[in-house]
């Protein structure tokens, strides 16, 4: 397994973003207030096994302290294998080689799975913020990262 950076304009990602959508919308129910925002300068790392890209994740910074975490997805015949774990573990990296110290999210509250794995690596409820405030279904969550020793 190997994780490595990609442009937001691969068409690997655009695939991978593309699923998601279609699995929140499906997870969802088609719930009122959903909505699906598009942003530029979000830095994309990707999971590549066996050749073929099975998860993705970004970083967008939101100031000089604060980078969000953007679609996260592993594809469903690559979970319970510990890659989500692992590329959040690299995208918090990414964020603090950005000079951030603090990095949020958020999720739908229909996603118990990706609540729970958040909270397991750390991840503190915080208000919901930006875009998501009249968003009755999101949760947002943030993480101080360790500053280096």
């Amino acid at each position: 397994m190997l994780i490595e950076s990609r442009p937001a304009t691969d068409p690997e990602v655009d695939a991978l973003v593309a699923a998601q959508q279609r699995e929140l919308r499906e997870a969802d129910g088609g719930l009122d207030g959903q909505a699906t925002v598009v942003h530029d300068g979000i830095r994309y790392l990707v999971v590549v096994d066996g050749g073929r890209v099975v998860a993705c994740g970004g970083v967008q910074s939101l100031d000089a302290e604060t980078g969000e975490l953007k679609r996260m997805y592993v594809r469903p015949a690559y979970r319970g294998r510990g890659i989500a774990r692992q590329l959040l573990s690299a995208l918090e990296e990414l964020a603090f080689q950005r000079g951030h110290s603090v990095l949020c999210l958020e999720t739908g509250s229909y996603l118990p799975a990706a609540i729970g794995l958040y909270t397991s690596c750390g991840y503190q409820p915080i208000p919901v913020y930006g875009e998501y405030v009249h968003n009755p279904y999101s949760v947002c969550f943030a993480k101080r990262l360790p500053v280096a020793a």
